[in-house]
């Protein structure tokens, strides 16, 4: 008998892993927006000090593991495990950046939601007992994602409204089966949906109902409710996807009164001009990593439910007129252990 899953798609970890540190880099336009002050550090132009924007890529992650592992008091000698990875083609911007490290390393590609992605794998593989401290990490870099995703910067390609701005950022967590928490308590792995969604400049259209389809499984899997939670945060949907949302309960019956999206949290809408809002795998790792664990900490919340959401396309996909995959991973983060079962 399976103890630990529960319901179809959620996993209720018996010795939920405590968070032991977290670290974050982000570039320029991240650092002008409202959660600034959230983090570890803020690059003056982008480029990290290096000579192409996929170089700048991986010296992010590796600012970002070096401020983690500084938190959370450990060498990388000690961490056994690494599940990382980014938007580039073969994840090279973590392979790059994680060559000198010599930890043990998975590499991930879950699009925009590999930070959810590769913190449930972290946290099975210590609920599990196959090892003691792990790293889930990710990033993306505005303007290497436009080179692989659309066009190069040079080519002043318009943006329509419901674009969203890849954010230049990343994040690390580091896990262990022992500490004083916060802690991941439950996971509930998604499934991909596909509604339809051809316009690689309407991600939050093509990502929301894998959103919506992930929440509700989470609240039928574990009979929560959403007033259970203090905070439930999307990552990253942007302003048009977390409206789809919010519509989808609506038409439930349900008013999502404690929700908001990562896309929307990083950047101040109404200054920046980054249409509807943020998109990109160091969007949710930065908001996560600089914002939410540290108000965590500081006693803000004690619940929240953490969803990292991905547009699982490639240049090649689209080319050929496939349409959008959208996925979503809720990742439930707490104060306490709790009990396992709501």
């Amino acid at each position: 008998m399976n103890i630990k899953h529960c319901g179809k798609q959620t996993v209720a970890f018996s010795s939920p892993p405590s968070i032991l540190g977290f670290g974050n880099a982000v570039g320029k336009k991240e650092g002008e927006g409202p959660l600034s002050s959230y983090f570890d550090y803020i690059d003056s132009d982008d480029l990290f000090g290096e000579s192409s924007w996929e170089k700048a890529e991986s010296t992010m992650q590796t600012k970002a593991l070096s401020y983690a592992m500084k938190c959370a008091r450990v060498k990388a000698c000690d961490l056994d495990f690494l599940f990382a990875g980014d938007l580039l083609n073969q994840c090279i911007a973590t392979a790059y950046s994680v060559r000198d490290q010599n930890i043990p390393f998975f590499g991930l590609y879950g699009a925009c939601s590999t930070m959810a992605e590769s913190l449930i794998l972290s946290a099975m593989l210590l609920d599990g007992q196959f090892g003691k401290k792990a790293v889930a990490m990710t990033s993306s870099h505005f303007c290497s994602a436009e080179r692989q995703y659309r066009s190069p910067l040079e080519y002043g390609g318009q943006r329509t409204p419901t674009a969203q701005w890849t954010a230049t950022g990343s994040g690390a967590v580091i896990l262990s089966a022992d500490g004083n928490g916060p802690y991941v308590t439950h996971a509930t792995v998604g499934k991909v949906c596909d509604k339809g969604i051809t316009d690689v400049s309407n991600m939050g259209a093509a990502m929301a109902p894998a959103a919506y389809d992930t929440l509700k499984a989470h609240f039928e899997d574990t009979g929560r409710k959403p007033q259970d939670y203090d905070l439930i945060v999307t990552g990253d949907l942007g302003m048009l996807g977390k409206e789809i949302v919010l519509d989808f309960f609506q038409k439930d019956g349900i008013t999502l009164k404690n929700y908001t999206d990562c896309g929307v949290l990083l950047y101040n809408l109404k200054e920046q001009d980054v249409h509807a809002g943020g998109s990109g795998c160091g969007c949710s790792a930065v908001v996560l990593t600089g914002y939410l664990l540290r108000e965590l900490q500081k006693g803000h919340w004690k619940n929240i439910l953490f969803c990292g959401t991905g547009a699982l396309h490639s240049p090649t996909s689209i080319m050929q007129g496939e349409s959008i995959p959208g996925i979503c991973h809720a990742v439930a983060i707490s104060s306490k252990k709790g009990e396992r079962h709501a």
